[in-house]
């Protein structure tokens, strides 16, 4: 048979693009190679899905990179409210947390991707698992995709929605961005984002495992700060990771990262003299005790034996015997804790893919091909990428809809 419309990838976008496309009683077919739809879907945000952010447009926009106002017009006819109200219809409970973010009451990622599929199977999408697309060609108006085992699938209206690279595993392996080359469309190049730093030495693997709060971690280039978070990081057998990490490792994408250092101010809320003043008491107070007792007081227990061995300091030295040079290299080793960057982390670790489709080629309402008549792009697959908190599902919810309602809007679809 030949469907009306054939959607390959059961995704955040897949999902909802199929669920509204089949609501008018048209044959859709929505492909996914894996064994259940939804499967990166189901580890978003730790497990708990962050769906959206409850913010602005703007704000959404600001997040977003590298052509954030392609996304308006898909922003101005789905945006937070409505993906909010479809989960609502769904019989989800949704919560907002700090920052704004959008979550399921259970902290259930499992909900979204089961509240979507009843979407589908309520609207009679028919649903292929397991099913390997390797190729796809259009003779007139009519598309073939061809599986790993040699079965054809035909529709008028073809929908790609198959996510980028990251987290392979979950079946995200660049499918759409090659079906998109195959069909003479621009890919630009695919990188991992949202991902962790590989540092240079072995400072970090000595703290792995440790955690750090409202501190300050900065990018410098050439000696020169271009980009810093604030919040949450942590160190690892590799290197650092954590919310403020991948936010910044987003931001340097197109950097030679080996030419970059992290440094990480561990008491951002005082200034370097604000700080000399505190360390001064401290030694003041603690004038007749161990180094060790002025390091408990400023750092993690478990930062204390690295940063003695940093300075060459030894944690038995009395503190009054401790010279100003040595005082001013602790603030500078607080305020300045500095990591070579070697690299980023592989697409397995990337929670985002940076680059793919062109936004040049498709429509910014339909997002139809301006190349291929009636081929469609939603999600992943197009060079749209954001930073933590909700905003990359947004964009797949939001071009998910807009495709479904594009290709209704064409082709008289009530």
């Amino acid at each position: 048979m030949v469907y009306d419309v054939i959607v390959v990838g059961a995704g955040a976008a897949g999902m909802l693009c199929a669920g509204y496309l089949a609501q008018d009683g048209r044959e859709v077919l929505l492909i996914e190679k894996k064994d259940n739809p939804g499967r990166k879907l189901r580890i978003t945000g730790k497990g708990r899905c962050n769906i959206t952010n409850k913010s602005s447009v703007k704000d959404h926009l600001d997040n977003i990179q590298p052509k954030a106002k392609f996304l308006k017009s898909a922003y101005n006819k789905f945006f937070v409210d409505d993906i909010i109200a479809f989960f609502e219809s769904q019989g989800l409970t949704i919560k907002e947390e700090r920052g704004a973010r959008i979550f399921p009451e259970s902290d259930n990622a499992q909900e979204i991707v089961d509240a979507l599929h009843k979407f589908c199977i309520e609207n009679n999408v028919s649903i292929k698992l397991n099913t390997n697309i390797i190729s796809i060609s259009k003779d007139q108006d009519i598309f073939t995709l061809k599986d790993s085992s040699d079965n054809n699938y035909r529709c008028q209206n073809l929908v790609i929605a198959t996510g980028g690279c990251s987290y392979p595993v979950t079946g995200s392996t660049g499918d759409g961005q090659r079906f998109a080359k195959s069909m003479g469309h621009t890919i630009n190049e695919l990188k991992p984002g949202l991902v962790p730093f590989n540092t240079k030495g072995d400072l970090a693997q000595r703290m792995q495992g440790i955690s750090l709060k409202n501190v300050t971690a900065s990018i410098w280039h050439n000696n020169k700060k271009i980009y810093e978070e604030f919040g949450e990081m942590m160190f690892t057998h590799f290197g650092v990771t954590g919310p403020i990490i991948l936010s910044l490792s987003n931001k340097v994408a197109d950097l030679p990262i080996g030419e970059l250092e992290l440094r990480v101010d561990l008491k951002p809320a005082l200034d370097h003299n604000k700080l000399d003043e505190r360390i001064l008491r401290d030694f003041n107070e603690h004038g007749k005790k161990k180094f060790e007792s002025i390091l408990k007081l400023l750092l993690p227990n478990k930062m204390i034996a690295v940063c003695s061995q940093e300075l060459k300091i030894p944690l038995d030295t009395i503190v009054n015997q401790i010279t100003a040079n040595q005082r001013k290299a602790l603030r500078l080793w607080l305020k300045n804790l500095t990591f070579p960057l070697h690299s980023v982390r592989s697409f397995k670790e990337a929670i985002i893919t940076i680059g793919g489709l062109s936004t040049n080629e498709i429509d910014k309402n339909t997002f139809e091909s301006k190349i291929i008549p009636n081929l469609y792009f939603c999600g992943e697959v197009i060079d749209l990428h954001a930073n933590t908190g909700g905003y990359n599902l947004q964009i797949a919810f939001s071009t998910g809809f807009c495709v479904a309602q594009g290709i209704k809007t064409k082709h008289n679809i009530s």
